[in-house]
C-alpha cells in the first residue's frame, strides 16, 4: 500500500483524514497519523482499517525520522515554525511534502534540494494561503490567455460565524485562533498600491478604514487591509497593476468597534501588566482609563472614547460583560492582548450547536481591445459542526487533494512551491466544486478602486 503520514490531527484536520481514509481503498492509501495527543486522531478515525495512529513528538528526531522513513509523502498540519525539521527530513529520505502554511525563510532554502532530488514541497494549499491564490491565478489567468492587461485585484477572506449562528452584536465568534485576531494588523502599517501610489496605513488607524463589500444572499460586510498587500504582486505577475489591495473580512461595525480596544492599548503584547492574576475584568479596563475620584469606570470608558450611551458600539462593550467586578483575569504576568483575548472568550467561543463560514471576494480588474471590465467572484462555505468546519473543510481539502495528485504524478513539477500554475490549481479547484467550494463570478462596471472611506 502507499503510505501518506499526516502530522498533526488539529481542528483544521477532520477533512483531510476523512477525504484520505475515504479513497483509501480505491486509491491502495494507508493513513499514518502522528500527534502528541493521539485522542484528537483516534477521535477522527473511528475503526478505519487503513489507518495507524502514533504518539510522534516533532522535537523528538528519532521518532519523526522514522515515521517520515516509512511514508511516501508527509503532510505536515503543525504550526508552521515547526515544519522545517520534517521538511529536512524530507530531503534527506527523499519524500514529497504537503503543508497549507506561508513558506517560510527557511523552507525557501530548501528549493535547491527538492529540485535536485525531485522532489515536491507543495505550501499555502489551505484556504488563506490556498484557494485564494488558487482561485485568483484561474481568473488572472484567464484573462491573460484572451489578451487582457491586469490593472486592478483585490482579495478578501473572513473566517466568520455562519448566519443562523449570528446571535451577538459584533456579529463575530472565534472560528479560528483567538490570539491571531487580537493581534491582527500590528508590525507595522499596512500596505497597499491604490491608483499606482503606494498607500500606507498605520496601526491606530487600520480598523477605521475599511471598504464595504456584497455578497449575494449573505449581505454586507467590511474589510480592512492586510499588513502587505504586496506581498504576492510579483508571485502572480502583476507588477504593472495600478491597484493592489489584499484584506481581512468582518461583519459592518466590528472594525468600529474594535477600534476602541486598539485606541485604548488594549491589543498591546509587548508588555505584562503587574499583579494581573488578582485583577478583575473591572480592573482591567479602569488600568486603561484616567484616574477620577467620583465617575466610575463605564462612565470614563464613554467620556474618553467619545461613545454615546445610545450608541450600539457601547452596547456591544455591555455585551462583552467587560466592567464586571468579580470575574477574574486569573492570569499571571499576562499582556493585555492576553488579557483581552481571555475576556473575548468568555463571549466568542463557539457553542456545540453553533457553525462558522469562511467567505472570500476578488475584485478583477483588466483591460482588453481597448476597453475596462471587472469580474467580481465570490465563494461561501458553511460548516456542518464543531468537527466538519468550514476552516477544516477550506483547510484540509485543497491539503489532502493536492497530496493525492502528487502522489499519482498528477503534479509533477519540484521544488518548493505554492498553486500558482495551471497543474496544480486546475485539477485542485474542479474537484472542490464537487464538494460544494465554488466561486461565483460576475462582471461588473469597471469602477476603479473604490474610495470609500479609504
Amino acid at each position: 500500500m502507499r503510505k501518506i503520514l499526516i502530522i498533526g490531527a488539529g481542528k483544521s484536520s477532520s477533512y483531510l483524514i476523512k477525504y484520505l481514509l475515504d479513497k483509501s481503498q480505491s486509491e491502495n492509501l494507508h493513513i499514518t497519523i502522528g500527534d502528541l495527543n493521539v485522542e484528537n486522531a483516534k477521535k477522527l478515525v473511528g475503526t478505519h482499517p487503513n489507518t495507524t495512529i502514533i504518539h510522534l513528538d516533532v522535537f523528538n528526531a528519532e521518532s519523526r525520522t522514522k515515521a517520515v522513513k516509512q511514508a511516501d509523502i508527509v503532510v505536515s498540519m503543525l504550526p508552521a515554525r515547526f515544519h522545517i525539521e520534517v521538511a529536512k527530513d524530507c530531503i534527506s529520505y527523499k519524500k514529497h511534502m504537503v503543508t497549507a502554511s506561508y513558506i517560510s525563510k527557511e523552507m525557501q532554502a530548501l528549493d535547491n534540494d527538492a529540485k535536485a532530488n525531485n522532489l515536491i514541497f507543495m505550501n499555502e494549499i489551505g484556504v488563506d494561503p490556498g484557494i485564494d491564490h488558487m482561485s485568483a491565478m484561474q481568473v488572472i489567468d484567464s484573462i491573460r490567455d484572451k489578451g487582457g492587461k491586469m490593472i486592478l485585484f483585490e482579495s478578501f477572506t473572513g473566517g466568520l460565524v455562519a448566519p443562523e449562528s449570528d446571535n451577538n452584536l459584533w456579529n463575530y465568534k472565534f472560528t479560528w485562533n483567538p490570539r491571531n485576531v487580537v493581534v491582527a494588523g500590528q508590525g507595522g502599517a499596512a500596505k497597499f498600491l491604490q491608483e499606482n501610489q503606494f498607500k500606507y496605513i498605520p496601526y491606530d488607524r487600520l480598523f477605521r478604514r475599511t471598504e464595504f463589500l456584497d455578497v449575494d444572499d449573505y449581505g454586507r460586510f467590511e474589510a480592512y487591509a492586510n499588513r502587505d498587500s504586496l506581498k504576492y504582486q510579483h508571485v502572480y505577475g502583476l507588477d504593472h497593476a495600478k491597484t493592489l489591495y489584499r484584506g481581512t473580512m468582518r461583519r459592518v461595525g466590528f472594525s468600529r468597534a474594535w477600534h476602541v480596544f486598539v485606541q485604548l492599548g488594549m491589543t498591546d503584547d509587548s508588555y505584562t501588566i503587574d499583579d494581573s492574576i488578582n485583577m478583575s475584568y473591572r480592573d482591567f479596563v479602569n488600568a486603561f482609563l484616567p484616574y477620577s475620584p467620583t465617575d466610575s469606570v463605564e462612565l470614563k470608558f464613554r467620556h474618553a472614547l467619545k461613545i454615546d450611551q445610545d450608541d450600539i458600539v457601547w452596547d456591544k462593550f455591555l455585551e462583552l460583560d467587560i466592567f464586571n467586578s468579580e470575574k477574574m483575569v486569573e492570569l499571571d504576568k499576562a499582556t493585555p492582548a492576553q488579557i483581552l483575548q481571555k475576556i473575548l472568550m468568555d463571549s466568542w467561543t463557539l457553542s456545540p450547536e453553533d457553525k462558522d463560514m469562511i467567505v472570500m471576494y476578488h475584485k478583477f480588474g483588466y483591460e482588453l481591445n481597448g476597453k475596462k471590465y471587472q469580474i467580481d467572484s465570490t465563494m461561501v462555505t458553511l460548516g456542518n459542526d464543531q468537527t466538519y468546519t468550514a476552516m477544516s473543510k477550506t483547510v484540509g481539502l485543497p491539503v489532502a487533494i493536492a497530496t493525492l495528485a502528487i502522489l499519482n504524478g498528477k503534479i509533477k513539477t519540484p521544488g518548493v512551491q505554492i498553486p500558482i500554475t495551471k497543474e496544480v490549481y486546475t485539477p485542485i479547484l474542479k474537484e472542490l466544486e464537487s464538494y460544494d467550494i465554488v466561486f461565483k463570478e460576475h462582471k461588473v462596471p469597471y469602477l476603479g478602486y473604490n474610495p470609500l472611506n479609504l
